[in-house]
């Protein structure tokens, strides 16, 4: 009976120990991807805590998330919340503390509505700057691309037929910032397929031969 029991006690330990090593629940390719990623990622421009006030997380480690979201093909945050929260290890190379609980949802959105455009930019810029001098990327070709982002507006809805819905002067309420854009089918000088837009567009600088884009 002794016997029975102290097997049923190892077996308990055992688990714990199994469920402690984190190592176990990630593949070992994509751990060791994200171990290189951001091993190799210069934030060192980027502040990792405010100066003053609650020190909260990591800047760094929140940039290192949504660059695991956008690796991953995820769409919405509460899949990278599960993710990380089911790939403690991710979490740690991130730059997490694991042994606390990880960024709830809110922690993640509120982040990325303040989070600076320039930041985003500057890293990238940085990144392919540092693949050029290891030889990894080619930069003699430079080119210039743009794409249009449509407003929030009834005004884009293709199911409105207001015949004074693309009027310049007939501002939409939802988007004040926007203007009225064009935007064709194809790059040829005779395309005869366009429509308008209300929005804006963003423009990006990009390595011709590896396409990598540096500037927005």
């Amino acid at each position: 009976m002794s016997k029975s029991i102290h097997r049923e006690e190892l077996i308990v330990i055992y688990r714990q120990e199994i469920l402690k090593d984190i190592r176990l629940f990630t593949s070992q390719p994509v751990a060791k991807f994200y171990d290189s990623l951001f091993l190799n990622l210069d934030l060192s421009f980027v502040p990792e805590f405010p100066k003053t006030g609650r020190k909260g997380f990591s800047n760094h480690a929140m940039i290192c998330s949504f660059i695991v979201m956008k690796c991953e093909g995820f769409s919405m945050i509460t899949d990278l919340v599960d993710y990380l929260n089911n790939n403690l290890l991710i979490a740690h190379y991130c730059g997490f503390d694991i042994s606390a609980p990880l960024p709830s949802y809110w922690t993640f959105d509120r982040f990325l509505k303040q989070l600076d455009n320039g930041v985003l930019s500057s890293i990238m810029k940085s990144q392919v700057l540092y693949l050029s001098k290891q030889g990894i990327v080619d930069t003699s070709f430079i080119g210039l691309d743009s794409t249009p982002i449509a407003a929030n507006t009834s005004q884009n809805n293709p199911k409105s037929f207001l015949s004074n819905k693309f009027k310049p002067d007939n501002q939409p309420k939802a988007d004040t910032d926007c203007k009225l854009g064009v935007h064709t089918a194809s790059n040829q000088t005779n395309e005869k397929k366009y429509e308008f837009y209300w929005g804006t567009k963003t423009t990006s600088l990009l390595t011709v031969f590896q396409v990598f884009p540096f500037m927005n």
